[in-house]
């Protein structure tokens, strides 16, 4: 005589136990990850420009990339000073003009205008740097001198580096009285900044060793 079918026995099988092992592992996997991160964190701050290292050098342009009134002063005081032959101003909003900006700068001789070049199209840092490798080869130009905040330097000098590496680039940081670099984790606003752009040079590079589609675009 058959014995009778166990009905539902898989069912109420129990599941596995899962492996403490494995668990352990990921854990520590994800502190070493976090630990890196943070490590990198503080390379990041500690190292971030605390003055123009070159002051003196001329180039061919100088490339101001948008983002705050005090880039665009300093590059106009360069070029007062024969720095340069032009300055391009990258990621200017569509419909700006020069005399408008002349308009909000200080202490701007009207004479500059005629060796200032604007840039509509950039949107990122990736495109400050392929709209301003775009006009550099266009103009003929082999060097130019970067203005941008300090804490962002790192980032575009990467990018910029990699959209013309045939170029000699200058970096000539700006320091915003907002950003406390100095204690700089004791000030929320600026500790937020600085992390924002670490994760933002983390992608850039992230991008630049695996291809354009392994990480998503945080700019």
């Amino acid at each position: 005589m058959s014995k009778p079918h166990a009905f539902g026995a898989d069912a109420a099988a129990p599941a596995p136990a899962p492996d403490p092992w494995l668990r352990h592992r990921g854990l520590a996997a994800l502190a070493i990850i976090g630990l890196l991160w943070l490590g990198g964190l503080v390379w990041f701050a500690d190292t971030m420009p605390t003055a123009v290292a070159d002051a003196a050098t001329p180039t061919d342009a100088i490339v101001v990339l948008t983002g705050g009134s005090q880039r665009f002063d300093a590059g106009l005081d360069l070029l007062a000073a024969g720095k340069a032959k032009k300055l391009f101003v990258s990621g200017v909003h569509q419909g700006v003009e020069i005399a408008d900006l002349l308009h909000l700068a200080h202490h701007a001789p009207d004479w500059l205008a005629c060796c200032i070049v604007l840039g509509h199209a950039a949107d990122s840092t990736v495109g400050n740097a392929l709209e301003t490798a775009a006009w550099m080869r266009h103009e003929g130009y082999r060097s130019l001198r970067l203005v941008t905040a300090g804490y962002h330097m790192r980032r575009s000098l990467f990018e910029f580096t990699r959209a013309m590496p045939e170029m000699r680039i200058i970096a000539n940081p700006v320091f915003p009285e907002q950003v406390k670099q100095a204690n700089w984790w004791a000030w929320p606003g600026t500790a937020m900044l600085i992390v924002g752009e670490y994760d933002k040079y983390l992608a850039a590079v992230l991008r630049a060793t695996f291809g354009e589609h392994a990480v998503e675009s945080t700019q």
